[in-house]
């Protein structure tokens, strides 16, 4: 049986982005949006799986290591664990751009999830972003594509992808609803 997910971006869809140029390079640093772990609980509750895929380039500058990442990650999931949700899985690329295969918009991390999952589907499932690099990894993997930005929610007919304010929103609008 095919098995949909949201795949999420991590910064500026799940947390405040840092300013341009840095990155979370600390679970002090990291602070979750409005609405983003009640919108996880609601995808967990209507049978989603959720996948957070991040560039974290901060590795390969140097800014911070594997292990600052993963101590992220790890605090992440236990945050949203005390709010009744969970994230079935988190992948990362700390490489430079243009290095490796798994950098969006590269497709790795989704073919990495799909090896782990292998009853995902692509076709029915959402890739969630807040860059043109996700959308185009999405778009290569058949994906239904939502871009948060902070214009109405609407959909770019021209990009093929609808675009909300929050990642509660891009849930309640045409995550749960569209399933």
């Amino acid at each position: 049986m095919a098995v949909s997910a949201v795949f999420l971006d991590r910064d500026g869809v799940i947390n405040r982005k840092a300013p341009d140029g840095d990155y979370i390079k600390s679970w002090e640093e990291f602070a979750f949006l409005p609405g983003a772990v009640e919108a996880i609980k609601i995808l967990n509750e209507s049978g989603w799986k959720v996948i957070v895929v991040t560039n974290q380039r901060g590795i390969a500058l140097g800014l911070m290591t594997e292990a600052d990442v993963e101590e992220i990650h790890k605090k992440l999931s236990l945050e949203i664990q005390k709010h009744g949700a969970h994230i079935d899985r988190i992948y990362y690329c700390p490489h430079e751009k243009g290095s490796c295969s798994c950098r969006k918009p590269d497709i790795g991390m989704f073919l990495k999830a799909k090896e782990d999952f292998p009853e995902l589907s692509f076709s029915s499932s959402f890739v969630v972003g807040d860059s043109s690099s996700d959308m185009e990894a999405g778009k290569s993997l058949a994906c239904k594509l939502i871009l948060i930005t902070e214009n109405s929610s609407t959909i770019d007919q021209k990009a093929g992808y609808h675009q909300a304010i929050s990642l509660y929103t891009a849930v309640q609008k045409y995550i749960v609803t569209g399933k």
